[in-house]
């Protein structure tokens, strides 16, 4: 990243997070120059690069100032309350299927879909990769590692790994359909029909389609918004009904965007390992975040082969390709297997294409402008739900990821108000789906991840006053 970038980058995250407000006046040229230790060019690109995004204006003879921001809406609903970690029979997928289905009609703003824009990736740079290295590629491609993946793609993610400090080799990494297929790869290597699986309260609504698809039973741990899960009351949830395994995500979680410290992280590794439960950890969002780094995941901290981390391209870079990973650690072996008794392999055209396409540079610069436009993209959905939105709204504030979990005032129903918004051509996603016992009735998630204009904020406008209208019939 160019100094000016990363110092556009550092003042887009300070606006994000409330340090600088909208009106402000950023220090003069000289000032910044002065105390950043950078060129006074280096400042005005910085500035411009800014005003580009629509995050600060220039006025004549008076400097800088903030036109973007947060102002008044709490930043951070309350975490979960569970009174009890009970033992659930999941029951969700006709709930979750309802609400997908409307995702799908391009007529409706996709406020509630879990992908970014497709527009957001570079299209035309991977058609040219796959169609150049298709007419090349190796006739006996097609099955030579058929169960862990096309070796190269494999080096390319173990070279990632290494430049993250983790040491994972080629042959430690599985490449799957997606993220989704790893983590039900590892959810079926370490647990049979009947078993416990503790999982975050809220939590993907996949993870809950896959335990109920298997037959297992769930317990939801409440977690922070910001911080993530409760450790102290996962701990307990593990003496109370022996898990065969936990499912969470560290980096980002989805819906709540919450990201666990690399403190916690360690805490929760040595959980696990006090305890021998395997952790499934889904990363997929890993690569999308704010700051100055990609956060650890929680395999970091892992020296038994516990910790089975997942990841995949579908959020980053090649949503329509449909090619993740597993890092397995201790349960290779299986994974392995059960991979070549289901699916067998992942699309090798789309290995071979993804892997040349990481060879050839570039990922990295795609991922500098996908997260900096998800960020630019968060501040004015904040903005819009402050203006359009009534008060007792909160909302979350994640250091990554494309999604906001937004607490509703207590008397404005989620999946009410997800039937009235489709019936206005946008969709949301209510938080129920987000829970084995159908929690989170006031909550809602929207998806930033889509290209801001007009049509955005006119249905956040829409919304708000979709909620204004609920407020009021419930009170008369």
């Amino acid at each position: 990243m160019k100094l000016y970038e990363q110092l556009a980058n550092s003042i887009a995250q300070s606006i994000q997070e409330g340090v600088l407000c909208r009106g402000d006046k950023l220090p003069s040229v000289r000032q910044a120059s002065a105390s950043r230790s950078v060129s006074p060019a280096t400042v005005l690109e910085a500035y411009y690069l800014l005003e580009a995004r629509g995050l600060i204006t220039a006025r004549e003879r008076s400097g800088y100032f903030v036109t973007s921001g947060t102002v008044s809406i709490p930043s951070s609903p309350a975490p979960a309350t569970l009174n009890q970690l009970e033992s659930t029979q999941v029951d969700v997928s006709e709930l979750v299927f309802e609400v997908l289905e409307s995702i799908r009609l391009k007529s409706v703003v996709p406020l509630g879909s879990a992908f970014p824009s497709p527009l957001l990736f570079p299209r035309a740079s991977l058609a040219k990769t796959m169609a150049s290295s298709v007419q090349i590629m190796d006739p006996w491609a097609s099955v030579d590692n058929l169960s862990a993946g096309d070796i190269n793609l494999r080096r390319q993610i173990a070279l990632r790994y290494m430049i993250d400090g983790l040491h994972v080799t080629t042959d430690d990494i599985v490449v799957t359909n997606g993220a989704l297929e790893a983590l039900n790869l590892c959810l079926m290597a370490v647990t049979r029909p009947g078993d416990t699986v503790l999982i975050e309260s809220p939590t993907f609504y996949a993870a809950l389609q896959s335990i109920e698809r298997i037959g297992l039973r769930a317990v939801e741990i409440p977690s922070h918004p910001k911080d993530g899960i409760d450790l102290a009351a996962m701990e307990r949830a593990i003496q109370q009904h022996q898990p065969k395994a936990c499912w969470l995500m560290t980096n980002f979680q989805n819906p709540l965007g919450s990201l666990l410290s690399n403190e916690k992280k360690q805490v929760l590794v040595a959980l696990i390992t006090q305890y021998q439960i395997p952790l499934i950890e889904d990363d997929v969002y890993g690569e999308l975040y704010f700051g100055d780094k990609r956060p650890m995941p929680a395999k970091a901290f892992d020296t038994e082969g516990l910790v089975m981390h997942c990841s995949s391209f579908s959020k980053c870079l090649a949503p329509g390709y449909r090619v993740g990973w597993v890092a397995p650690g201790r349960y290779a072996k299986a994974l392995a297997r059960l991979k070549l008794t289901t699916t067998i392999s992942a699309s090798v055209p789309a290995q071979v294409a993804i892997a040349k396409y990481l060879q050839k540079g570039g990922y990295d610069k795609h991922l500098r402008n996908l997260r900096h436009t998800l960020l630019v993209n968060q501040i004015k959905f904040v903005e819009a739900i402050e203006r359009y939105f009534p008060e007792g709204t909160c909302l979350t504030l994640p250091q990554g990821g494309y999604f906001l979990w937004v607490k509703l005032p207590d008397d404005v129903n989620a999946l009410e108000l997800h039937k009235l918004a489709l019936s206005n051509g946008i969709s949301i996603a209510p938080g129920p789906i987000f829970s084995a016992q159908r929690h989170f009735t006031s909550y809602v998630r929207l998806n930033y991840g889509h290209i801001w204009d007009a049509r955005i904020e006119a249905a956040l406008s829409t919304l708000g006053t979709l909620v204004f209208g609920m407020m009021s019939s419930s009170s008369t």
